[in-house]
């Protein structure tokens, strides 16, 4: 039977959240935790929307502090799939801020490749469906998540 297909943008998600006092330091920057926290989120909601299974985080890449968040700020996190083997998702996270008091567009502040792995009800890894690439834009970012997921692989079988 041939394996399910779906788009990204069948799974593509974006969350926001107003930054508040309570998850800054006193120099009123977020904590890096909390925004990893959002953008973890973000990125388990687009697994769990593409596999219709629960999904668990087990590699964070390329994690990108460009600029601080701060208290105040709107942080809009979007993800979407970028590569997916039998088991495993790798998700592109990118984490914006607005500031809701001027014109100025959202600048990137984080960005990332979550990687999760679909369980089935038994808590073990199980299928999840292909990725239908609809552009050349996706198809080369397919190509190179499935580079980042090989070299992965040489790395864990050499420990």
């Amino acid at each position: 039977m041939a394996r399910k297909l779906k788009t990204i943008n069948e799974s593509r998600t974006i969350l926001s959240e107003l930054m508040l006092p309570g998850k800054a330091n006193p120099a009123g920057n977020i904590h890096g935790g909390e925004v990893m926290k959002i953008m973890d989120n973000c990125a388990g909601v687009t697994a769990g929307r593409h596999a219709k299974t629960n999904a668990v985080t087990v590699r964070v890449d390329e994690l990108i502090f460009h600029e601080p968040v701060r208290v105040g700020q709107l942080v809009i996190c979007e993800s979407h799939l970028v590569y997916v083997g039998k088991t495993s998702m790798e998700i592109k996270v990118t984490l914006k801020v607005e500031d809701l008091h001027c014109e100025n567009p959202p600048k990137t502040a984080l960005s990332a490749f979550f990687t999760f792995v679909a369980l089935d009800s038994d808590g073990k890894p199980t299928e999840v469906p292909g990725l239908l690439l609809e552009t050349e834009e996706q198809k080369q970012a397919y190509e190179e998540g499935r580079r980042r997921h090989l070299e992965y692989k040489k790395r864990r079988n050499r420990a």
